[in-house]
């Protein structure tokens, strides 16, 4: 496959946000599409073994860069609220079934992402047919110190635009593997910093995510890393549990790290998502 095509979208406050689109080889109509959105850190670049693996089979595949993050300079590492967020995967899904064929959508979520995306069942109900959730940000094992919490605090209160780091900036967080580790050491697009509004809405989203499970019906894939440093995987398994869909599926490798594209394997997640993705037609969503 060739080099994703990076398109953009227009927000209706005006943002204009890059995305990268996967198409099925040799111009064959997609048996489904898969939508993903990244974490607090990262963006799609990280992502493009696992978005070709998913075209090769038959996907069409957006992965959208967060305003502020990745591909979009502007605004870097802000967001005026959670919303706003949510927003923006809402208003893409709705201008897919606009513009396109109808076809079975799934939203797949990395990450912090995991949370706009578990928010977006409550906010903006029936616009995807089912979630994978990649190792979600539900809760986070790593936060900014005490200190620094209070100055995100008083700095949203005063000057919410005042930048501070991302508590995620050790690369050994993320993977075990070396190479990996100084890819994220040299990544020019990565966010290392975030508005204190950013950062706040972070944990007014984890409020929001409390009224979340009973609006979660669609089927649900939840893939966990055993040596996650990142995620408390017990209470993110039973917030998943929690889901009222009766359609959910929990895997855990006990051996992998918090960035499963990063593994010595991908292969094992990448064979689990694509069966169950396979699993959870019609390829064709009823117009």
């Amino acid at each position: 496959m060739g080099e994703p095509v990076i398109r953009t979208h227009t927000a209706s406050d005006g943002y204009v946000w890059k995305y990268r689109q996967y198409d099925p080889p040799g111009g064959a109509a997609p048996r489904g599409r898969v939508v993903c959105v990244h974490g607090i850190q990262s963006h799609g670049g990280w992502y493009d073994h696992s978005c070709r693996r998913l075209a090769e089979e038959g996907f069409a595949v957006s992965f959208l860069d967060r305003r502020g993050s990745g591909l979009n300079e502007q605004d870097r590492g802000d967001a005026a609220g959670f919303r706003r967020l949510i927003d923006d995967i809402a208003e893409y899904l709705v201008s897919l079934t606009t513009h396109h064929p109808p076809l079975t959508t799934h939203l797949l979520a990395i990450s912090w992402g995991g949370k706009l995306a578990a928010a977006l069942q409550r906010r903006h109900p029936g616009l995807v047919d089912g979630l994978a959730l990649l190792c979600p940000g539900f809760f986070a094992r790593v936060r900014p110190p005490l200190g620094e919490r209070l100055g995100i605090v008083w700095a949203y209160l005063t000057s919410p635009r005042k930048m501070f780091p991302v508590p995620l900036n050790d690369p050994e967080l993320f993977t075990a593997s070396p190479e990996w580790q100084q890819f994220l050491r040299d990544d020019p697009l990565a966010v290392r910093q975030a508005t204190a509004r950013f950062l706040a809405n972070s944990v007014r989203l984890d409020g929001y995510l409390r009224f979340v499970p009973r609006r979660v019906t669609v089927p649900v894939l939840l893939l966990l890393a055993g040596q996650d440093r990142i995620v408390d995987n017990a209470r993110t398994r039973r917030f998943a549990e929690s889901f009222a869909s009766p359609d959910k599926t929990i895997v855990e490798y006990p051996e992998a790290h918090h960035t499963l594209e990063f593994e010595p394997r991908p292969h094992r997640y990448l064979d689990d998502l694509i069966g169950w993705l396979s699993q959870h037609g019609p390829e064709r969503r009823e117009a």
